[in-house]
């Protein structure tokens, strides 16, 4: 008799396997040094109204999925200009396209979320759609399926959120105030500080820096220390990682007379060369990791 997919053993392809995991792995606490999960929700200990809003509502890897199925954007992302389709639509959507993730990571994560957290076995297709769709979104109306609860169901001890240096943290700080067993840390994304690539923006969240910190910043050691001042309050927060997303690691040579004159130029809103960019790059990650370090 063939084995149930996604069984207790799963993987676990020899006793060692097996015993590993079951006696020691499994017990342990989560401890999830990077995630989206949205701090103001954590912090509204928030209920959700179906499984669409906990599963597709800013899950870019099922959109990709869809996209790759032919899904049209209404039922991704909502934005088209036929407008955006219900949440059941989109579950439906998502339904369909998941036979056509077989071998993908995300055929195994549905079906293991489906399992870990609502006990339903039954694989996920356009025919199973309705009755799962219904089934977990009646359980999302209890109490311990809140945000919340859901994370302590899960037996998570600690989760680090992805938090930009102009972020307020005002959920943290609510958070702070009002416990509830989880630690829920920032941690410190500085991807837009770093992002010279385009003028235009980058001078729109200098702006936002500058109001966050309440540093005024003409040049490029003002930039320095606006990302001094909100990495130390970050800090007081609770955070103790920084979180990188780079296309390359950046390492050309910069001198600070170098890494000045291109701040100025960007600040005054002249694009940089790419080579120009990757300096300049190069020099603000090298001050980042001394600022962790």
């Amino acid at each position: 008799m063939a084995k149930p997919f996604l069984d207790d053993d799963f993987l676990l392809q020899s006793a060692p396997a097996r015993q590993l995991y079951h006696e020691f792995a499994r017990p342990m606490p989560i401890i999830d040094y990077h995630c989206h999960l949205p701090p103001d929700q954590i912090a509204a200990d928030t209920r959700f109204d179906n499984l669409t809003q906990v599963w597709l509502y800013g899950d870019h890897y099922k959109w990709r999925a869809m996209r790759t199925n032919g899904v049209p954007e209404r039922y991704c992302t909502g934005s088209s200009a036929a407008g955006a389709a219900s949440d059941w639509e989109k579950f439906r959507m998502w339904a369909e396209t998941v036979p056509y993730t077989l071998r993908n990571p995300l055929y195994h994560w549905t079906h293991l979320e489906l399992q870990r957290y609502f006990g339903i076995t039954e694989l996920l297709n356009a025919d199973s759609a309705r009755r799962i769709y219904d089934a977990c979104t009646e359980k999302l109306q209890s109490p311990e399926y809140s945000v919340r609860g859901l994370l302590k169901r899960m037996n998570v001890a600690v989760v680090c959120t992805t938090d930009d240096p102009a972020d307020s943290l005002e959920h943290h700080r609510a958070i702070g105030q009002n416990p509830f067993g989880v630690q829920v840390r920032p941690t410190f994304r500085p991807d837009k500080a770093m992002a010279v690539d385009d003028p235009a923006p980058y001078n729109q969240y200098l702006a936002r820096l500058e109001q966050a910190s309440g540093i005024i910043i003409q040049e490029y050691d003002d930039l320095l220390a606006a990302l001094q001042t909100r990495h130390d309050y970050f800090a007081e927060l609770g955070c103790v990682l920084s979180d990188h997303g780079l296309e390359q690691l950046y390492a050309a040579d910069c001198d600070e007379a170098t890494s000045r004159a291109l701040f100025r130029k960007i600040r005054g809103g002249q694009a940089l060369t790419p080579t120009e960019i990757v300096v300049l790059k190069s020099a603000l990650l090298i001050s980042l990791a001394e600022m962790d370090w």
